[in-house]
């Protein structure tokens, strides 16, 4: 199968929390994190986005450690 991607590489910070779901998620559907990651991005509702002349403000994390940066292709 030939899937032509418009490729554009991501760094993201998750917390290792974040980080150990991933991996136990992905560990157990067999599927890579970039897909899952791909088909969580498109499951994003932006309509109502697109009305706001402000944008939507993102809730600050209750982790307190470090993020791991992890890097998405």
């Amino acid at each position: 199968m030939n899937k032509k991607w418009a490729i554009k590489r991501i760094t993201i910070n998750l917390a290792s929390t974040e980080s150990e779901k991933l991996e136990r998620y992905c560990a157990i559907t067999g599927r890579p994190a970039t897909d899952v990651i791909r088909e969580l991005i498109r499951s994003l509702e932006v309509t109502h986005l697109q009305e706001s002349k402000h944008p939507v403000p993102m809730k600050p994390s209750s982790v307190t450690h470090e993020p791991q940066p992890v890097s998405i292709v």
